[in-house]
Formats: structure tokens, C-alpha cells, sequence
């Protein structure tokens, strides 16, 4: 039999112009408009990064487009190409409203070049980076081409900071939030979202000989040329193979500079990566700056330790020490490499630490907490 409460007790029924306005829904229209799509020859972890998120998404019960330049390939979500790999910059606006028509909200990647989409476009606008490019115009247009190098440092900046003053950005690691207030972009408007990883599969065994790994886009900053460099210092001590797995614009010049023991693969499939890591006592990852080092978390996942310069990103994706090595130059990397290479029982240790870390971070929960951050960003938008 149901106590009597007396009424001094009992808790008011809010009037309805008391109670809290109701949460408008997650966007259920998303585009993504973005330099490239996952199968262009010159896709890299920002377009895995795109890719895993839209399928996500898109499994989720969301309408996912992908608006980029380029070849477009057939998704479960649709991918539309806005035109050439320069030329769709411009075109990108008249190509949103002529094939997109409209969305709930618009996620603008920015890789360097902007494409000053909150000017244009009159809904929530969400901002992805996966890295500053400050120190990169200058390695990408140096010489004669150093006032272009100019222009486009000024112009990325001036896009995250000013053109995109009003929404949220999304950095894909500590060290692209710092670089971002670093410009100006106000912290509370930074969110950062992790990359994730795909569930291995079956392990393949441990080559017998030694054997290291650099895999990545064939381009200036990756820097593969200061580990063939290296390369020369190393393998007098340690004997074995280098793999490097990619391709890229600098293919040529690297394989002329390239000695002993060392073999280019060009570009692999998933299961062939999956296998090379797995058979690898060593990531090399002699990049120069990294939004996050995507393929140090895939090497972890499989077990293999990581060595890497002290830069950001790779500060993030290896934990000095305990999952790999963050070397501070070129001797320490090198003393770093025969180092572990000579000690089986350390290689094992940190391998394992790698593996355990990585476990943290995979793509359901990448694209959840993206998911999170797109509501948050259509809550937030004024018109």
C-alpha cells in the first residue's frame, strides 16, 4: 500500500516553460569535403582517417558524402569528385551546391590549403586537422618558390584562426591542439579525437634476420632520406634488411641514394602491410612532423616498437621509452636502432607495452567520440 507523502515533501511537476529545451538530434546529413579519396595513388592516414570516420558514421545511420578531388571511388557512402587535384579548391563551392544541395553539417578537412568553406556555407561547419603545416610550406616550396611558401603559411592560418572563428576544430592529437593555439585558434574551441586502429588479425611470425620497416607517402618531410643515411651507420652493427613500403613523388631520387640492403616495395595491400609489420623488429618513423603517426599505433597493435625523432604527433602515438624511442637527432636515433636491434629481450618488453596501448584506441571508438563533437558543433551553431 503506496505511503502518503505530505505535499511539503513532494517534488514540483515543472510547467513546460520550465523544463530544459530538448537536445536537437546528432546531424544526420554529414559531408566531408576533403582533398582526396582513400583509393587515390596519393592517399595517405588523413584519408584513412576521412574513410573510417564516414564509414562509421554511415553505419551508424547517418548520410555520409564525400565531397573531394579527384577519382572517386564506390563506398557505402557517397563519394563525389568536385574536380582535379588543384582545380577542385576553387570548384568546391559550386560543386557542394550543384551535387550536395545542402546537409546538417558540413566537416571541412584542412591539409594545408583551405577551402574557406564557413564564407560559403550556411549551416554548421565543423573543422578536421590533422596537422599544421607551419614549418612544411617551407620544406615543400623552398627556393625559388619561398614567397609562395609565404602565402600559404598565411593563408592556412588565417583560415583556422579567422575564417573559422565561430565553429569548432578538431585535432587528431595534443600536439595539433598546441599547434593550433599556438596560431590563435581559442582552446575551447579545440576538441581532440584520436586515431584509431583496426583489430589485427592472426599474428605472423617474427622474421629470423633483421628486419626494419618504414612505411609511408614518398614525399620531402617523411625524410626517408636521412634514414638511408643512417642506414649506412646501422648496418655495419646489425646486419639484416630495410623495407621501405610506399611510394611517392621522391621514389626515384630515394632508390639512387638508397645501398645494401634495401628494398622498395612501392605500394601494399592491407594484408601485405599487416604482414610486413608483424615480421618487422622495428618501426623506423624518421618523419619530420606528424598529426598523429597513424602507422605507429598499426605497428603496436601488431606488437613492434616504434623508434621516431622527438616531433610532434610522433610524441603522441610513442611513449618514449616504454613503447618505442623518441630519438632528439640523428646519433641518437642511430644509437637507438643498434640498440634495440641487439636486444631481443627489450624489443620484446616494449613491443608488448605497444600492444597494450594501442588496444586503447580503435575506429568505433574514434568515430564516437567524433560522432559527440559533430552534435555538439550543430548545437552550437548561430546563424
Amino acid at each position: 500500500m503506496p505511503q502518503h507523502v505530505p505535499s511539503q515533501l513532494r517534488a514540483p511537476v515543472p510547467r513546460a516553460s520550465q523544463l530544459p529545451p530538448a537536445l536537437p538530434p546528432p546531424p544526420r546529413r554529414i559531408v566531408f569535403l576533403a582533398h582526396r579519396d582513400l583509393d587515390n595513388p596519393a592517399a595517405g592516414g588523413s584519408e584513412l582517417l576521412v574513410d573510417r570516420l564516414a564509414d562509421g558514421l554511415t553505419r551508424l545511420g547517418h548520410q555520409v558524402t564525400l565531397l573531394c578531388g579527384g577519382p572517386a571511388s564506390y563506398r557505402d557512402y557517397r563519394v563525389v569528385s568536385a574536380g582535379g587535384e588543384f582545380g577542385h579548391y576553387l570548384r568546391a563551392r559550386s560543386a557542394f551546391t550543384r551535387q550536395v544541395g545542402d546537409c546538417d553539417l558540413l566537416v571541412e578537412v584542412c591539409n594545408g590549403m583551405p577551402y574557406l568553406a564557413p564564407l560559403w556555407h550556411r549551416g554548421p561547419t565543423l573543422c578536421l586537422v590533422n596537422h599544421v603545416h607551419t614549418d612544411l610550406w617551407q620544406m615543400r616550396f623552398g627556393g625559388p618558390l619561398a614567397p609562395a611558401a609565404r602565402i600559404g603559411r598565411r593563408l592556412e592560418h588565417w583560415a583556422l584562426a579567422g575564417a573559422q572563428q565561430r565553429n569548432l576544430l578538431v585535432a587528431v592529437s595534443p600536439s595539433t591542439a598546441h599547434a593550433l593555439r599556438a596560431i590563435g585558434v581559442e582552446r575551447d574551441r579545440i576538441r581532440v579525437v584520436h586515431n584509431g586502429v583496426e583489430e589485427p588479425g592472426p599474428r605472423a611470425d617474427r622474421s629470423p634476420e633483421p628486419l626494419f620497416v618504414a612505411v609511408g607517402r614518398l614525399v620531402e618531410y617523411k625524410r626517408i632520406d636521412l634514414l638511408l643515411r643512417l642506414w649506412e651507420r646501422v648496418r655495419p652493427v646489425t646486419g639484416g634488411r630495410l623495407l621501405i613500403v610506399g611510394d611517392g613523388p621522391e621514389r626515384e631520387r630515394l632508390q639512387q641514394l638508397a645501398g645494401p640492403g634495401v628494398e622498395f616495395t612501392g605500394h601494399v595491400s592491407e594484408a601485405e602491410k599487416h604482414r610486413l609489420l608483424c615480421e618487422a623488429w622495428l618501426l623506423l618513423h624518421p618523419s619530420a612532423v606528424e598529426g598523429w603517426g597513424l602507422v605507429v599505433t598499426e605497428a603496436a597493435a601488431r606488437q613492434t616498437p616504434s623508434i621516431a625523432f622527438d616531433v610532434p604527433g610522433l610524441r603522441d602515438s610513442v611513449v618514449d621509452g616504454e613503447t618505442g624511442v623518441l630519438a632528439h637527432g640523428e646519433s641518437s636515433f642511430a644509437a637507438a636502432w643498434c640498440t634495440l636491434a641487439l636486444s631481443g629481450h627489450r624489443r620484446e618488453l616494449m613491443g608488448k607495452a605497444a600492444r597494450d596501448r594501442a588496444a586503447q584506441y580503435r575506429w568505433d571508438r574514434t568515430v564516437k567520440q567524433f560522432r559527440a563533437v559533430a552534435a555538439e558543433a550543430v548545437r552550437g551553431w548561430v546563424p
